[in-house]
């Protein structure tokens, strides 16, 4: 089990001194192989089905199933895995994915309907690894309290861009030149190897939180206001990733080109990717609320643009722009998890991130299909367009709640002084953390007011000083 390690913070946090902490290789590479498939997994089940029974809304729907069925499974997932442990969930589910995968993958060569086709992908949507969140939680677990946190959130968003510009490409290519089922074979078999391979690096994972014999009640990552607002942040995001998989392929059919999708979701993705590594490279002056703000307005306008595309070129330019724009809300709502959520729930915390993604994703490929069906893929980008505006709209009404809570002192009849009224010590940043411990063996002290003002805005940094 690992622990919160100690960083150098006179340094400035980047990539290099994150890779850089003990035993973070031997979990981030084995990670990355596990996450892989998951950039295959609805692309391949859109272009299968949609070749089975030529219809992008059969095949809508039997993604999108898969995709409510991972949104339902995962935060379930992350409570077990918070209190059993990584391996000891990751190894029966890479086993169920693979099999229900395969057993999708027949049933659609078979010409089974399209109801038979929606049940099967129940279970294959259910048993999706959490390997991305089951990351992140080694990263907080490492760096708790850790100016490099950022950093590790932004390099993980690159590292799911990246699996989304090498997943849909590699899944197109497979089927529409290879078999029509090689996409899902092969997302199979590399879900089995490359999970059962990160569940085998059990020293770096974070420690299991079962009930204590006191009889402490568990915190659920659910009851924190701040998390919710984020799920609908997600959920938006979600739907840009859904709306864009539908309506580029069908882009694609119309102009004669279907291969010209996998090009065109990666140009997408590689925008994401760009702008995930440009945020972890950047020590931010402003704090993570206003970011996540200021991000989820550029997604909005640049996806509200994308119906009006006409040619190739156009739609590749604009993909990428909206690739740009969800790199700094997705990356910055997963760093405010280690300041909104405490440490025992933190991995069913980003598995409700991750389950709200894969939600948004099923509804717009549902909607998306229905849409492209009817008048074509102009009309399936008006599903990211609606469901940005929608989430930005409920990110500005409730922001209030995505400030961490300043932790409050409790004086104990001794006359020490402990922190309370918060799930971690994190929450209130990095130096409040080394006064608070400080003050448990020492008389307290009171703390001035600047402080205290920094604390209540969410400083996620030492350096610089950040102002949201």
């Amino acid at each position: 089990m690992t622990s919160a390690v100690t960083t150098d913070t006179s340094a400035r946090p980047g990539y290099g001194q994150l890779l850089r902490t003990p035993g973070a290789l031997g979990f981030v590479l084995p990670g990355f192989a596990a996450r892989l498939p998951f950039g295959m997994l609805t692309i391949s089940i859109l272009l299968l089905v949609q070749h089975t029974t030529g219809s992008y809304g059969s095949a809508g729907i039997v993604a999108a199933v898969t995709g409510i069925s991972m949104a339902l499974s995962a935060p379930l997932m992350g409570i077990f895995t918070d209190r059993f442990g990584q391996s000891a969930v990751l190894v029966p589910v890479v086993l169920a994915h693979s099999a229900a995968v395969s057993g999708l993958a027949a049933l659609a060569l078979a010409g089974a309907p399209v109801w038979a086709l929606a049940l099967a992908a129940v279970p294959t949507g259910a048993s999706v690894p959490q390997v991305g969140p089951m990351v992140r939680a080694r990263w907080a677990a490492r760096l708790e309290g850790s100016p490099l946190l950022p950093t590790a959130a932004a390099f993980e968003s690159v590292t799911d861009e990246f699996t989304f510009v090498v997943g849909p490409v590699l899944a197109t290519a497979l089927c529409t030149g290879v078999h029509p089922a090689a996409g899902l074979v092969t997302e199979a078999t590399l879900t089995l190897i490359g999970g059962l391979v990160f569940a085998a690096r059990r020293a770096s994972q974070p420690t299991t939180h079962a009930p204590s014999a006191t009889g402490e009640k568990r915190a659920f990552a659910l009851s924190h206001p701040g998390l919710r607002v984020l799920i609908f942040a997600f959920l938006g995001i979600g739907a840009v990733f859904g709306g864009m998989q539908v309506s580029l392929a069908a882009f694609s059919n119309e102009i004669g080109n279907p291969g010209a999708n996998g090009l065109l979701y990666g140009v997408f993705a590689a925008g994401n990717m760009i702008a995930g590594i440009a945020m972890g490279a950047v020590a931010w002056k402003i704090g993570p609320r206003r970011r996540l703000i200021l991000g989820y307005i550029g997604l909005t306008a640049a996806a509200s643009v994308l119906w009006a595309a006409n040619s190739m070129i156009l739609l590749g330019a604009l993909g990428l722009v909206v690739g740009l724009f969800i790199a700094p809300a997705l990356i910055t709502g997963y760093t405010m998890v280690e300041q909104l959520v405490p440490a025992n729930a933190r991995t069913e915390a980003f598995t409700w991130l991750t389950g709200s993604i894969a939600f948004g994703q099923a509804i717009a490929v549902i909607l998306a299909g229905r849409l492209t069906d009817a008048h074509g893929s102009s009309y399936g980008f008006l599903v990211p367009m609606a469901a940005t505006a929608l989430a930005l709209a409920t990110l500005l009404a409730l922001r209030a709640k995505l400030a961490p809570k300043a932790p409050s002192r409790i004086v104990n009849a001794s006359g020490t002084g402990t922190a309370a009224g918060s799930p971690s010590v994190s929450e209130a940043g990095t130096t409040a953390r080394a006064e608070v411990t400080a003050s448990a063996t020492a008389s307290p002290a009171p703390v001035p007011a600047a402080r205290n003002r920094l604390n209540e805005r969410g400083m996620g940094h030492r350096v610089p000083v950040t102002v949201d």
